[in-house]
Order: structure tokens, then C-alpha cells, then sequence
């Protein structure tokens, strides 16, 4: 889902898991844009109103470590609002999100950039006019052994909110955070050698490219 915390815009990740008592079990994290700070999510969903409280921290298991803040809302029809309070129970900012993520018709960019970490390396080049694809190639490499992955996607399908070229069953997916733009791929393991995979990327204003899940901060 895409939003924001105050004036702060993130990106917001849910998972949920439907009780025998019709509640939720919610987790997720959220990652502030463009700071990219991260905090992890840990609560539940009530079964018929969509009221949702949700702990937050900087660890993926909450229990026993201290919280960050909470968030308290309403998630329902792909909706969430409300607001968010500081460890001692301070109401600290509200906050809106959507799974509505806005369109790219107009979207232009010419990108050629580089990502990598601890033995992975990313290289994305796309020409885009317009919302209109004219050329794509995304290729990555994992570990010494060379493997990698080639993705030269050559056809447009329409998305609403976003922006999809395909390679035969492969796709990647541009989306709208504001102050960058998420790539992610899907359905590419023909696409990839047996150990190498397509982790994904943002890319800011300036073209520069970042592996979302490695470069965030705690």
C-alpha cells in the first residue's frame, strides 16, 4: 500500500492470517520515503469494523524487544487510517494509506544504473516516454559463480497504477512512491539460472538505483 505518516510518504507491507473468532492476525513493515527507515508491524484485526492495531519495532519479532510506537485504525476495502502514537502512548502523527497506487501515463525517463551488496549485483536500463515502453532490460548476477538472471521485456500490458512489461510469462512492474519509482518482477525463473533471482529496486529522481530490501536502515 502506498501513503503516508504526517508529510512523511511511505510504503506499507500487510500480511494477515483469518482466526477461528473471524479476527486477523496482521504483520508488515513500513519503509519512510525517502529516508528509508524501516519499522516492523505485529497486531491484529478486529472481524467485523476493520479496527486494526498494529505495534511497531525494529525487529521482525516484536515480543520482548522494545516497541517504536503503534499504529491504531481502520483497515478496510483497501483503506487504511488513522494514527500513530509514540511508545508512551503520544499521539505522534496520522496517517493514510491505499492499495490504489496512482498511474504512470505520464511517466518519462530514460534510466541506466547499477545496484549491488554483499555478493548481488543489479543492473537495470529502461527507456519509458510517456507511459509508452521503449526498451527494457533488467539483469542481475548472485554469488561467483555467475549466476544471473536477463530480462529484455518487448511488450506493454495496461495496468491501473502502474506500469507492466512483459517477456513472454515474466513481468516487471514499475509503481509511483513519490520521491522514487518500485521495480519488481514476477513469474521470471526461465528468465533466471537455477540460483539467480531478480530482487527489487527502486529508482530515485536522478536515475540512481537502490535494492530496497538491503539498503534500508533501521
Amino acid at each position: 500500500m502506498t501513503g503516508h505518516f504526517g508529510a512523511r510518504n511511505a510504503l506499507l507491507y500487510l500480511h494477515s492470517r483469518q482466526r477461528s473468532d473471524g479476527s486477523w492476525q496482521m504483520t508488515g513493515e513500513y519503509i519512510v520515503l525517502p529516508t528509508l527507515i524501516r519499522r516492523y508491524l505485529d497486531g491484529e484485526r478486529g472481524p467485523e469494523l476493520g479496527v486494526t492495531t498494529l505495534k511497531e519495532g525494529t525487529s521482525p519479532i516484536l515480543f520482548g524487544h522494545p516497541a517504536t510506537g503503534e499504529l491504531q485504525g481502520t483497515l478496510r476495502e483497501g483503506s487504511f487510517k488513522g494514527t500513530r502514537y509514540g511508545p508512551g502512548g503520544q499521539e505522534r502523527e496520522r496517517f493514510e494509506f491505499t492499495a490504489d497506487f496512482p498511474p504512470m501515463d505520464g511517466y518519462s525517463a530514460a534510466v541506466a544504473c547499477e545496484a549491488g551488496s554483499e555478493g548481488y549485483r543489479a543492473e537495470l536500463r529502461y527507456d519509458i516516454d510517456a507511459g509508452k515502453l521503449k526498451s527494457f532490460e533488467w539483469r542481475a548476477t548472485t554469488g561467483t559463480a555467475g549466476q544471473g538472471c536477463v530480462v529484455q521485456a518487448n511488450a506493454q500490458q495496461a495496468l491501473k497504477g502502474g506500469l507492466h512489461f512483459t517477456q513472454g510469462g515474466c513481468a516487471a512492474t514499475l509503481r509511483d512512491l513519490g520521491e522514487f519509482v518500485k521495480v519488481t518482477a514476477e513469474n521470471c525463473s526461465a528468465q533466471c539460472s537455477s540460483d539467480a533471482y531478480l530482487e527489487p529496486l527502486i529508482v530515485d529522481k536522478r536515475g540512481h538505483c537502490l535494492l530496497l530490501s538491503r539498503e534500508i536502515r533501521q
